[in-house]
């Protein structure tokens, strides 16, 4: 990256060198913190509102203070006031409960939040996934939340970048298909299209929920293994909006995009044009 839009930390606009964050900062010491990724194109947000209402579950279930949602809005609009024109770009939204004690309870000098504004290369045409051999807890304290504890995360991605991956695929504890590191799953087998419930143990994904309702389909849980006997699959995240799925662990899937899996991303494509915070 040869250009970097200023940061918004704390309520102020500052130089990228200049943006610090202690290092006893709880989302340093420990991973206590939430987060949003949101897409910017042309210098447009996409589904700000989606985004800051599940920022704002997810402060409640990892119990830290409602962000200001208003002071995030506006340090938004500042940043990409300044930010170079790039076409496709990301807003990097972080949330942690602050400076905190060298352990596991936090401290009472309130949060840190910072907003970072960085370029997005787009995503392939479809992607190769490869399902790691770590199950998602679904039963877990963090199930359902976007917290910085990304450690688990980096580990799949890495192991299935090493086979060839582009996106690492989550089982749960009791079998069944739950999501990727970064993205939801959406499956098509005899003519239904699925997707993982929550209670699976994946994010409420905003394009996920996007994609059910203007797309249609249906939320049931899936064996694991029928991953690699759909007829089509897909991927849906923020930044990759539907993103078909070629091939599971080198087996190939029967086409990609397939008709329903292509008319998914006609119809997501076509109703984020027209409504730009749904």
């Amino acid at each position: 990256m040869t250009e970097q839009a200023r940061i918004w930390l704390n309520g102020e606009l500052v130089d990228p060198g200049l943006a610090m964050v202690p290092v006893l900062d709880h989302g340093i010491i420990v991973g206590d913190g939430i987060f949003e990724t949101i897409k910017v194109q042309g210098g447009t947000v996409f589904a700000l509102t989606r985004h800051l209402r599940r920022l704002a579950r997810s402060a409640a279930g990892l119990g830290l203070p409602e962000p200001d949602q208003d002071a995030i809005t506006r340090g938004i609009a500042d940043i990409l006031a300044e930010s170079p024109s790039w076409p496709l770009a990301r807003v990097r939204v972080t949330v942690t409960s602050g400076p905190g004690p060298l352990g596991s309870a936090r401290g009472d000098t309130g949060p840190t939040v910072s907003i970072i504004v960085a370029p997005q290369d787009p995503f392939p045409e479809t992607a190769d996934v490869t399902v790691v051999p770590w199950p998602r807890n679904e039963r877990g304290a963090l199930a359902g939340l976007k917290t910085t504890s990304y450690a688990e995360n980096v580990l799949a991605l890495a192991y299935a970048r090493e086979r060839g991956g582009g996106e690492a695929i989550f089982g749960n504890t009791v079998g069944n298909l739950c999501e990727g590191t970064g993205s939801n799953i959406f499956v098509v087998i005899g003519g239904r299209l699925i997707t993982p419930p929550l209670s699976a143990g994946c994010l409420d994904g905003v394009t996920r929920a996007l994609t059910l309702e203007w797309c249609g389909g249906e939320e049931a849980d899936i064996a694991l293994d029928d991953l690699y006997r759909a007829d089509e699959a897909f991927l849906t995240s923020t930044t990759r909006d539907v993103q078909p799925i070629r091939a599971v662990d080198g087996t190939v899937l029967p086409a990609a995009p397939g008709p329903i899996t292509a008319k998914a991303r006609a119809a997501f494509a076509a109703r984020s044009a027209e409504h730009v915070d749904p």
